[in-house]
């Protein structure tokens, strides 16, 4: 077995005197999808967050490819903040995509999805459009590129918002409840593109909702529940026989 592609060890992240995070360690291997459920307010979303540097932990280390996220280790073992720009490096690795979309408005879909690899990879416009094309039309939604997000739907805005990270060639796509902005109706054809993603053997952590699609297409299944890891285990152990009473208590009220 090759070194997991993320390790987490230890991780605490605090707001203020609330504590969020109070001590996540898990591995996760290349090509795993692994998807984190739990009830609002379980720390979630600032579990992601912290992977990428988005939030700086309390305490704890985050290493991608084996590589420390965020910090330099000192030869005494004490930690310092590393350089934004081995950050930004590390960052560029990790495709982000959020429940909110946060397309820039004032570009096109395919001006969108550009500007990153032309800024970040440097490549030319000729090879970021070739790029961009590519992936727009992998999601579904190529025959849009001229158009200004305002004039798509909340689902088509999804998927230019994953077709942006992607053009990053990302090793790991992370997805924050990407479909609970959405309109029930909009929901399927964003979690299209996710299973696809899963199928071609993207490494996925997941913040989901959709109990349907983490039972379906995750490898593992992870229920966070007040800031710690409660249950973490293949989907079919979880939705069916899960150890944790919390878990139980949990999914009895999320499935019908």
């Amino acid at each position: 077995m090759s070194d997991p592609i993320i390790r987490v060890e230890d991780l605490h992240k605090s707001f203020g005197s609330l504590e969020v995070l109070k001590g996540i360690s898990l591995e996760v291997n290349k090509g795993d999808v692994v998807c984190i459920i739990g009830a609002s307010g379980s720390g979630k979303s600032t579990f992601l967050r912290c992977i990428n540097f988005l939030e700086e932990p309390t305490k704890g280390k985050i290493y991608i490819e084996g590589k420390l996220m965020g910090y330099r280790e000192l030869p005494d073992g004490r930690l310092v903040r590393d350089s934004q720009a081995n950050i930004n490096r590390m960052r560029a690795e990790i495709g982000m995509v959020f429940q909110l979309f946060n397309l820039w408005p004032h570009k096109t879909v395919l001006g969108n999805v550009i500007e990153a690899p032309m800024i970040v990879r440097k490549k030319s416009r000729e090879e970021a459009v070739a790029i961009a094309e590519e992936l727009l039309d992998k999601v579904g939604i190529l025959e849009k590129k001229d158009e200004y997000p305002s004039r798509l739907s909340g689902g088509q805005q999804q998927r230019v918002a994953i077709a942006r990270a992607l053009a990053m060639n990302p090793k790991i796509m992370m997805f924050d409840e990407a479909t609970s902005a959405l309109d029930p109706e909009l929901v399927g054809e964003v979690l299209e593109v996710m299973k696809k993603l899963a199928a071609e053997g993207m490494t996925m952590l997941v913040v989901t909702h959709e109990m349907g699609f983490a039972r379906e297409v995750s490898d593992r299944v992870i229920f966070l529940h007040n800031g710690r890891i409660e249950e973490d285990a293949p989907p079919e152990e979880i939705f069916t026989n899960p150890k944790s009473e919390r878990t139980r208590q949990f999914l009895s009220k999320v499935i019908y």
